[in-house]
């Protein structure tokens, strides 16, 4: 009971006993605790070749799953007695299921396969009680499939490998520059031209290389309703982003109208085929939010704010009310320029451009306050003042989000300098594409995601923490499976355990544990970064990518 990832907060074993699990055990699942008996019977069954049928409440070779009020919400119990089988108890849906991914843990590797490899073979729970809750509500991966496409199926192995890591929270960026990637119907361009660009960069925008292969693909409206659904079932809220006004040329080369019409011939604008900072904005008209307010009309549907409550998570459920603007990086020189922008900060008093974007923000907040939904967006939101009920994704360092928690608004903690996978982690050479600062597996694991700026009332604003996996740089799942393990299995600790301090953690004793938590993983084809550096076919030889020297700001 000593490998398990994240840590649970108590755990206690009888090292020489054991509970089998063969072809005669039953499973019995209490009223509520439906979801997570089936995925234990299509997952876990079908990875060791049981059956798993169903069972007595009594029956002393069984899995039991309850439902325990006396427990927090996501809380769980495992208890493996010999003689009276496994009992899985969760404060709601959501715990006992997180229960279920601690049972799948120890059992070993052979548990993560989707097929058995040794039918024959005898499998065993270790005997013993584990006692575990998470630290934060929020837990959260962001993943960017508008610089490089993930098709459906990848959206869906990675809800597999979030839930294994009892992550709770999918952002899922869906447009940007260089793509649009969800279907709305009444606009049928935003797929028809903006989901596909011509060509792409290949390493950082300083890179002399370009892969001349169109590059592209979209998330139909019923792929999308398949993604909720299939993250519900896993206890994960799914928060879409459509960025604005800023990030937006997809959609401006869709709808050129959308963009600065009176400075640039926004009809020769194409779906961008570089990285950076974009000066082609969404223009400031009320035809322009019209506009958005039809895409978000179709959104709401399809990310529904009861998606979580469904499964029995009520507790949970706030967070798939989240819609996520963007706000980051919208440069203000064609607002300057163009004298429609002029007249609209005259017409609305507003003291300058930056006033302009807050305006802009505030609209859809207003907005989506009134159909029931929170607005989340990154922390340059906070520039010019939120509505009470905004919440912020503080990425500029930690300073967003302690103003956002001093100013009564909740936030999400992922710091670009800490939890930003998309940076390196390693200085040497071989690391293919290397972006940004080091972070290793013991920074990320040293992570902490509370600033100790904030007093107790502030902290409560904090509702959790996310790693963020931005894809300029990589451009299929290969790529993406190196950045984000085995870095994740540290983040999904931070955001768990209760762990010490920074300093005081045990990077010794986890490192251990990830040497088993590897196994696992190569059940499942993770394709991680292993210990000992990038495989041949990891690295990209002469690939410019923008290393920062030196240890990142810790603030």
């Amino acid at each position: 009971m000593t490998d398990v990832i994240p840590a649970p907060r108590a755990a206690a074993g009888s090292p020489d006993r054991a509970v089998p699990l063969d072809r005669g055990t039953t499973l019995w699942a209490a009223e509520g605790t439906g979801g997570t008996e089936r995925w234990l019977r299509g997952t876990l069954g079908a990875a060791l070749g049981l059956p798993l049928a169903p069972g007595a409440e009594d029956d002393p070779d069984s899995v039991r799953l309850r439902l325990d009020d006396t427990l927090e919400p996501e809380a769980y119990r495992l208890a493996a007695v010999p003689g009276r089988g496994v009992e899985i108890r969760g404060g709601s849906p959501a715990g006992v299921f997180w229960g279920a991914q601690t049972l799948r843990q120890l059992l070993g590797p052979d548990a993560f396969r989707r097929a058995p490899v040794r039918p024959d073979a005898a499998h065993a729970v270790p005997a013993g009680v584990i006692e575990d809750a998470p630290r934060f509500r929020w837990r959260g991966l962001m993943l960017d499939v508008a610089r490089h496409f993930m098709p459906k199926d990848g959206v869906l192995r990675y809800l597999d490998l979030m839930a294994a890591h009892k992550l709770n929270v999918l952002h899922f960026h869906l447009t940007d520059d260089q793509g649009w990637r969800v279907e709305i119907k009444r606009y049928p361009r935003l797929t028809e031209v903006g989901s596909w660009r011509a060509r792409t960069r290949f390493g950082h925008r300083a890179s002399p290389l370009w892969d001349d292969k169109p590059h592209g693909g979209h998330y139909t409206q019923d792929d999308i309703r398949e993604i909720v659904a299939y993250a519900a079932e896993r206890h994960i809220a799914v928060v879409p982003e459509i960025d604005v006004p800023g990030h937006s040329q997809a959609a401006i080369a869709a709808y050129p109208e959308l963009g600065n019409t009176d400075v640039v011939d926004t009809s020769a604008l194409t779906v961008w085929d570089d990285w950076g900072v974009n000066p082609n904005v969404l223009a400031p008209t009320d035809a322009t939010l019209r506009f958005y307010e039809g895409v978000f009309e179709e959104l709401l549907e399809l990310f529904p704010a009861d998606a979580v409550a469904s499964t029995g998570s009520a507790g949970f459920a706030a967070f798939s009310s989240f819609f996520h603007i963007g706000g980051d990086e919208c440069p203000k020189e064609q607002w300057r320029a163009s004298p429609a922008a002029q007249a609209r900060i005259e017409e609305l008093g507003l003291a300058d451009e930056d006033a302009l974007q807050s305006w802009f923000i505030g609209h859809f907040d207003a907005w989506l306050a009134a159909r029931g939904r929170r607005m989340i967006g990154w922390d340059e939101i906070l520039e010019g003042g939120l509505a009470s009920g905004a919440a912020v994704s503080s990425w500029r360092g930690y300073a967003g989000g302690i103003a956002a928690a001093r100013a009564g608004h909740d936030v999400v903690m992922c710091p670009e300098q800490q939890v930003y996978l998309d940076h390196r982690q390693e200085p040497g050479e071989d690391e293919p594409v290397p972006i940004g600062y080091v972070r290793t597996l013991e920074d990320v694991y040293r992570f902490e995601p509370v600033p100790p700026e904030l007093d107790e009332a502030q902290v409560r604003h904090v509702l959790g923490t996310q790693a963020n996996v931005w894809t300029e740089v990589m451009e299929d799942q290969a790529r993406v499976d190196y950045q984000v393990f085995p870095r994740l299995a540290a983040f999904a600790e931070v955001a768990w355990s209760a762990l010490p301090a920074p300093a005081e953690r045990d990077f010794a004793d986890f490192g251990r544990r990830m040497t088993a938590h590897c196994g696992r993983l190569d059940a499942l084809g993770v394709g991680y970064r292993p210990p000992t550096g990038p495989r041949p076919w990891q690295r990209r030889p002469g690939v410019l990518g923008r290393p920062l020297e030196g240890p990142p700001p810790s603030r």
